[in-house]
């Protein structure tokens, strides 16, 4: 049990924010887009992605509790994903404040959770490797369609201390930003000494860390193959040749499987979070 949220929110609205503007038919929306499952697949690379920026993985290391109970972090952090994209509005700001609560004490010398360009870097993740996964699923996005994901993108960092005008005008200005991020990360023996042990499972339960080799496997295979040095994480061109048969493979089954059942990762997390402010329970 976790401390009381002391949170009240109404649950029986409807998932789709009233924020979100109509969009013609056939098009494809952030509510759409975020709701796939398969996105769960990249959140390895998404992690180590984060974690590269310095002050991200040292927050982390120093504060994080992901190798004791990295089910409930994963739990922890597609809420706030799911509650900022496919919640109502009141349930987006009383996640957002318990985000920024549990934020609170993730600072030193030299990081804080607060600073803005740390969540830019976590929100552009989110953001990039969750397009990528979509596309290699679904094959490319039309202009309209990743403009339009883009644009509303933004809540990742937004909602939390990250200015509008922060987040890069175009997709252009992002990629500028995102190839100059990977250029210059660099990840030090302390992060890549956590990584380890995350990569391993840590204090998993026995049925997590039997899975892991999996999970290490598509992590790797996602990740650009500079951070992939810099975090020492070995990979050959056979790993990369299994890597892409295998995701071929999950991707041909995937988008055969009826949509409500791909997005069920979505609709339980919800359901979750609802249920534990209904019940006054730990949440974030």
């Amino acid at each position: 049990m976790g401390t009381r949220t002391e949170e009240r929110v109404e649950t029986s609205a409807p998932e789709t924010p009233a924020a979100v503007p109509p969009i013609p038919p056939g098009s494809v929306n952030l509510n759409d887009f975020v709701g796939e499952s398969m996105l769960l697949l990249g959140a390895g690379a998404t992690v180590l992605l984060q974690l590269a920026e310095r002050g991200v993985g040292y927050g982390v290391a120093d504060h994080s509790t992901t190798l004791q109970r990295p089910l409930d972090r994963l739990r922890t952090t597609m809420t706030y994903v799911y509650a900022v994209t496919l919640g109502t509005e009141e349930e987006k700001k009383a996640i957002v404040r318990l985000v920024n609560k549990a934020h609170v004490p993730v600072r030193s010398e030299t990081y804080s959770a607060f600073d803005p360009e740390l969540q830019l870097w976590v929100a552009a993740t989110l953001y990039r490797n969750g397009l990528n996964m979509y596309e290699r699923f679904f094959g490319k996005l039309s202009d309209a369609d990743a403009e339009r994901i883009y644009r509303q993108s933004a809540v990742y960092g937004t909602a939390l201390q990250v200015k509008e005008e922060m987040w890069p005008a175009t997709r252009a200005e992002f990629d500028a930003y995102w190839d100059e991020k990977i250029s210059t990360l660099q990840v030090d023996d302390k992060v890549r000494a956590y990584t380890r042990v995350l990569l391993s499972g840590g204090d998993s339960p026995l049925p997590v860390r039997l899975a892991m080799p999996l999970q290490r496997f598509l992590t790797i295979g996602l990740l650009p193959q500079r951070i992939r040095d810099e975090f020492a994480l070995p990979w050959s061109p056979r790993d990369q040749r299994r890597f892409d048969r295998l995701m071929a493979t999950i991707g041909a089954v995937y988008v055969k499987v009826p949509r409500p059942i791909r997005q069920l990762s979505a609709t339980y997390y919800l359901r979750d979070m609802r249920r534990r402010f209904a019940a006054d329970k730990h949440i974030i």
